[in-house]
C-alpha cells in the first residue's frame, strides 16, 4: 500500500500548554488557597463562639451532613 500526499501530511493535533509565568501562577496558587481555605472554615469551624455570622446557624445547617462525612465533630 502506497501513501498518498493527503496521508502522509497528516499528524496528529498538539496539545496547547498555556503559557504560566510565575507572576501568574503565583496568583492562581493563591487564589486556590484562599477559596480552599474558605471552604474549609464555612464547612469544619463556623458556629458557635468562631462564627463570622454571630449567632446564626444558617451555614452550620447548611453544610451539616458534609461536616459528619469529613469527620468534622458538630455536635
Amino acid at each position: 500500500m502506497v501513501a498518498t500526499s493527503s496521508q502522509a501530511e497528516r499528524r496528529p493535533a498538539a496539545l496547547a500548554v498555556p503559557n504560566l509565568s510565575v507572576a501568574s501562577a503565583a496568583l492562581w496558587l493563591t487564589a486556590t488557597v484562599l477559596i480552599a481555605a474558605l471552604a474549609y472554615y464555612f464547612i469544619g469551624y463556623d458556629q458557635g463562639a468562631w462564627s463570622v455570622f454571630g449567632s446564626d446557624t444558617h451555614i452550620h445547617e447548611f453544610v451539616h451532613d458534609s461536616r459528619h462525612f469529613l469527620g468534622f465533630p458538630c455536635h
